[in-house]
């Protein structure tokens, strides 16, 4: 029955592959069904925490891209690109990083990618450097973003074993992005200069690469306004779970807890982005951010659900099998969060199906913080929406697609960037936890 249950779990991962976008939450769903009605499991626990703090960012972030807030992030992104466009394989990771972190979502890269495409086409760098490593820096971000519902599940499930919010925070942002710097320094040297691709020099004789010079974008009346209220509740976000960690405890008996607080605060953000900066709520429903983040619910809600439906039926099994390995070998953490995040596409999906049940294996907690980054690696497979942009937007088709599948140029930079967090969090988590 348990080469059954795998077959099933496995199944329904790969047809929600197949279907792509949404489709892999709707593939967890008919799993969880067919697991239930075939295999007689119960029904594992819903993300209800996650999906609700998706839903609540979400909805300031697309009030601040209809008030036009993104528009003029991206433009001060360009604007620094632009400044420095040498500096590009440095600063495209830098800014799709920090834009990630202030979101809690790695779609705002987005926007970015064809901003860096053609910087580094003017420069005459092969854009492939820039876009791969931005695009793992936007991924890497989320387990170091404050607003993540990553991040926020697994300080909540830390803060009993005494590791707070702020410590893992404390551990992840300089862990990551001392990581995705690194690996901007390698991707430098990854692939071969763009004078000298085959594929750039074909496409090129044939009129197919373009340059387009400065995006020329209308910043809207509200636009700066709309930024300013959402960053300002960002740290809100971080200074109230601060005051109510026990850590700190300057509020001892908080009314509003930590996820409650960040959902409120995200709904109250929202409500003054639209009435300081009129906007209309008709159109919010219509934004690609919206439409991507509710589309992350679905995926969240049907994934994480078959995972914990499976692993909830097996926790025996699993403890009686991994407990003893994982006690000898902790960084093994780190490859199964990787190969699982790889299939399940989503941080907040992974982090909890997975995570609960390796506390539960008595893994400590500077291991899951360290690890924490493995959660990352959605860009294994050349099918994730921010990487599949990345290709479309470089017209010199640098960023492609290898025959294999996995040779794409996205994989080194990924694999490296996760490897060097992961040791970076044991250096530092044993220092800070």
């Amino acid at each position: 029955m348990l080469g059954l249950e795998i077959a099933i779990v496995l199944g329904a991962i790969f047809i929600g592959a197949r279907m792509g976008g949404i489709g892999i939450g709707y593939a967890g769903g008919l799993g969880v069904l067919i697991l239930c009605l075939v295999c007689g499991l119960k029904p594992g626990s819903i993300p209800i925490d996650v999906i609700l703090i998706i839903m609540s960012v979400i909805a300031a972030i697309a009030a601040m891209q209809v008030a036009g807030g993104l528009d003029y992030m991206v433009k001060v992104a360009e604007g620094i690109l632009r400044k420095n466009p040498k500096q590009i394989t440095y600063l495209a990771p830098a800014v799709t990083y920090f834009m990630t972190i202030l979101a809690g979502t790695g779609h705002t890269a987005y926007s970015t990618l064809p901003v860096i495409a053609e910087v580094a086409k003017e420069q005459g760098i092969r854009p492939s450097r820039p876009l791969g490593v931005a695009v793992v820096g936007s991924q890497i971000a989320i387990t170091a973003s404050p607003i993540s519902a990553a991040l926020v599940f697994l300080s909540g499930i830390l803060e009993p074993l005494g590791v707070g919010y702020i410590e893992i925070l404390a551990v992840t942002i300089p862990t990551t992005f001392a990581a995705v710097m690194i690996t901007a320094f390698v991707s430098n040297f990854l692939g071969k200069d763009l004078v000298d691709d085959e594929v750039y020099k074909d496409r090129l004789e044939k009129g197919l690469v373009k340059l387009r010079g400065e995006t020329k974008v209308e910043i809207k009346k509200g636009a700066k306004l709309s930024v300013a209220i959402f960053i300002t509740t960002i740290f809100a976000v971080v200074t109230y779970a601060t005051l109510i960690s026990k850590k700190v405890a300057v509020i001892t008996d908080p009314t509003l807890p930590r996820n409650a607080a960040i959902m409120v605060f995200m709904l109250a953000c929202a409500s003054l982005i639209v009435w300081a900066c009129k906007v209309d709520t008709g159109k919010i429903i219509s934004a690609s951010t919206f439409k991507s983040g509710m589309s992350a619910c679905i995926c969240v809600l049907g994934v994480a659900w078959l995972g914990t439906t499976f692993v909830g039926a097996h926790i025996g099994e699993i403890k009686e099998f991994a407990s003893t390995l994982l006690t000898q070998y902790p960084w093994m953490l780190a490859i199964t969060l990787f190969f699982a995040s790889m299939l399940l596409y989503s941080q907040g999906a992974t982090t909890k199906a997975l995570m609960p049940a390796a506390l539960a294996l008595g893994v400590d907690p500077v291991t899951a913080v360290a690890s924490f980054a493995a959660v990352s690696a959605l860009f294994v497979l050349p099918t994730y929406p921010t990487l599949l942009a990345a290709v479309e937007m470089d017209d010199t088709g640098s960023t492609r697609i290898g025959k294999y599948v996995f040779n794409h140029p996205f994989m080194i930079p990924g694999v490296i960037a996760i490897t060097l967090s992961v040791v970076f969090g044991f250096i530092l988590g044993n220092i800070i936890l």
